[in-house]
């Protein structure tokens, strides 16, 4: 913040924000603060008190423009973006500066991509762009070479936690970090007892199937018809810890743990495909049975 507080000072900001943000880690919050940091009338800014920076928290100011997919598309369309280039240009309310919110970034489709980078090539005069995106690597590099690159990462866990207790969050807080990670603003959305006993409760059934006593066919009709993402994190989040374990020992399997890692992730990346989960993750569960190594799963293995 300190580093776009004194860009702006000196003049220097620039026209276009890469925020490469983790997440749940506060990208969307940071290009808000950017906002903020353009559009606010005191010294020093953003003072988060008046009214253009009220307005833009709450997403709310004429000056400020979204480019996000619509309810029916997974993807940010050409005629999305050019709905949104049309308002850049206009006139601003206030007399200063406009401001453009692409989250996420990496779901441009081919030709929306190339209509952004025509205003990326020749912007409004006192307009920036902030291009939010966990995946810049899946963004052209025609764009990724116009921006201005932020990095915001997850915290240590112990702040992470610290954070949400300061809040006002309790509960298995710790267990729920085990599953989906030190992102503070998706644990402080999440109820932590139940994402730990999901957890522990998969992870019995896992110790099951690697020992031939669970029915993969049957856990994978299950999980598939209630929570599949969060199903998901707590399996590549358990099986994450034990190649970090087999790392060091020996007869770790290591690639056979790394081809199953690799499995889940594509899973992941194809939940809002037309995916048929249940057949899916049925495979995944009968390749953790023929190859897994028998023995009882926890939290903390």
């Amino acid at each position: 913040m300190n580093n776009l507080r004194g860009a702006r000072a000196s003049g220097r900001l620039g026209h276009a924000l890469l925020i490469h943000a983790d997440p749940g880690c506060g990208g969307e919050l940071l290009a808000d603060w950017a906002a903020q940091l353009l559009l606010c009338q005191r010294e020093p800014a953003p003072c988060l008190a008046c009214t253009d920076c009220r307005h833009c928290a709450a997403h709310q100011h004429p000056d400020v423009f979204f480019l996000q997919p619509t309810e029916d598309s997974k993807q940010i369309r050409v005629e999305d973006v050019r709905t949104f280039i049309a308002d850049l240009v206009l006139t601003s309310h206030g007399g200063g500066y406009r401001v453009g919110i692409v989250a996420p970034a990496d779901v441009l489709n081919s030709n929306a991509a190339n209509a952004l980078l025509k205003t990326l090539e020749e912007p409004p005069p006192r307009t920036l762009l902030a291009l939010i995106s966990a995946s810049p690597s899946r963004l052209p590099a025609t764009i990724l070479s116009r921006c201005t690159r932020l990095r915001v990462t997850a915290p240590p866990r112990v702040k992470t936690l610290d954070w949400l207790a300061a809040r006002g969050r309790s509960g298995d807080l710790a267990g729920a970090a085990e599953v989906l990670g030190d992102a503070p603003l998706t644990l402080l959305d999440e109820d932590a007892d139940a994402v730990a006993r999901m957890s522990d409760e998969m992870l019995r059934a896992v110790a099951e199937v690697e020992r031939g006593a669970g029915d993969p066919a049957q856990l994978a009709e299950r999980w598939s018809r209630d929570q599949f993402a969060l199903r998901l994190a707590c399996l590549e989040a358990w099986l994450t810890r034990r190649i970090h374990l087999s790392a060091n020992a020996p007869n770790g399997n290591i690639v056979w743990h790394f081809g199953l890692l690799d499995v889940l992730r594509e899973l992941r990346r194809e939940i809002d495909t037309p995916l048929n989960k249940s057949v899916a993750l049925e495979t995944w569960l009968w390749r953790l049975a023929a190859g897994g190594q028998p023995g009882r799963v926890t939290r903390s293995q």
